[in-house]
């Protein structure tokens, strides 16, 4: 059946709002590893307390995505994502007036939990408005929401606390000062002009529901929980994104360190090369989407396995490379960005949408992401654990051998096909 003009209307309003809403989650996200070396000084702290306050960032985060894939679900998005960005607007606000170790924790727990609200609250904003045949490229596309959003926070957060002028004696501070004001911004605009649903706004259902049952409320979100827990793609998908995620988090929070520490680069030039990390990783995100609905007919594992196994080489041949020079590093990590983010994309949209529909959407979101976070909550003691006992590039070995067993996986459910395509044939 057509789309109506309405329906079309809003499907590009809502792809706009919750892409401008996540992309803005990343200025208060980025901007801690942008500015770490500055605070490390200027605050007496150590490597040691860097990878605490990641862990204790990504627990928080990761308890919330498990929390808040449920909230979404029963209270909408719209509330539960709003307060996500005017909490996270809050903590990184007063970040930019911290002191001490403790202060700091304490801050970046209430910007985790607020960031936790989200991607499983986006995804499931995103799922009533776009059917299951057509999920792989537009979220392919909506997902470069964090690449971009990464990518802008990073060369943000390096202006505002290193280069700009205007209120030059604050420093470092201004790296989360500026950005908080960003995403009050965002979350004004995404609370007033987003809705949850096409029933909203009194327009025609999209698409079926993956899971239908004959009763209301909590009842029916509990069957809907108990039946994603039993699929087995939900946690092959989930082992993979706890890969990519503990990968892409510690180049997330540790490439500029690498780049500044261990290949001398000073740190305005490490913040500005490590955000080619997102801005290649793009165009992972865009091929990842088309190869998986055009040549795998929506098979999300295949793509998936594919450029896992991708990841590996490229982490593989990353040592090799750093010796040709800023050039070749910057190659090198365009290629590690572009086979991190696609699969990474992959899993965390079309294929949550896919294993959850519309119903279960931000709970399967919230699984998989909840459970890719555990990978990031201990990815910052990995770093420093390999890089101080056998060094960096022995760091991207065990990359390596990750990538490749994420890979093998995912090569297990080569053929899996959603259950709402398969319905649609």
């Amino acid at each position: 059946m057509a789309l109506t003009t309405a329906q079309n209307y809003w499907r590009k309003r809502i792809f706009i709002l919750t892409w401008i809403a996540y992309a803005g989650l990343y200025f208060g996200r980025k901007n801690l590893s942008v500015t770490w070396s500055s605070m490390e000084t200027d605050l007496g702290l150590s490597n040691s307390d860097y990878a605490g306050i990641i862990f204790v960032y990504s627990l928080v985060y990761t308890l919330g995505q498990f929390l808040n894939g449920f909230l979404s679900d029963v209270f909408g998005p719209r509330k539960v994502v709003s307060f996500g960005l005017f909490l996270a607007a809050i903590g990184n606000l007063f970040l930019g007036m911290s002191f001490s170790v403790g202060i700091i924790i304490f801050l970046i727990a209430v910007n985790g939990y607020g960031q936790s609200t989200g991607w499983s609250g986006l995804i499931k904003n995103m799922t009533p408005w776009f059917k299951a045949n057509e999920r792989g490229i537009v979220m392919s596309w909506w997902s470069t929401c964090y690449v971009i959003g990464a990518f802008l926070a990073t060369i943000f957060a390096t202006y505002v606390a290193f280069d700009m002028d205007f209120l030059s004696e604050w420093g470092w501070k201004r790296g989360y000062i500026f950005p908080s004001i960003i995403i009050f911004v965002v979350a004004f605009v995404y609370l007033l002009f987003t809705r949850n649903n096409p029933k909203e706004i009194n327009l025609p259902s999209i698409l079926e529901n993956r899971y239908e049952f004959k009763m209301d409320g909590k009842s029916e979100k509990m069957k809907i929980l108990g039946l994603l827990l039993k699929n087995n793609a939900l946690w092959i998908y989930s082992i993979c994104y706890m890969i990519l995620k503990m990968t892409r988090y510690a180049f997330l929070f540790w490439l500029p360190v690498y780049l500044e520490r261990a290949l001398k680069y000073d740190v305005s030039e490490a913040g500005y090369m490590s955000s080619v990390f997102e801005l290649i990783g793009f165009f992972g995100v865009i091929i990842a989407g088309y190869a998986s609905d055009r040549l795998f007919n929506s098979k999300r594992f295949s793509t998936v396995a594919i450029m896992l196994i991708g990841l590996g080489l490229a982490c593989l041949i990353h040592p090799y490379l750093v010796p040709f020079g800023k050039t070749a590093t910057i190659i090198s990590i365009a290629l590690i960005g572009m086979a991190t983010y696609g699969p990474d994309s992959l899993i965390s949209t079309a294929g949550s949408m896919d294993v959850g529909g519309k119903k279960g959407a931000a709970t399967a979101a919230g699984i998989i992401n909840g459970m890719g976070s555990i990978g990031q909550m201990f990815s910052g003691y990995i770093v420093i654990l390999i890089n101080e006992n056998y060094g960096w590039d022995n760091l991207f070995n065990f990359f390596v051998i990750m990538a490749f067993i994420g890979g093998g996986l995912a090569a297990l459910k080569w053929n899996f096909k959603s259950p709402d395509r398969q319905m649609a044939h």
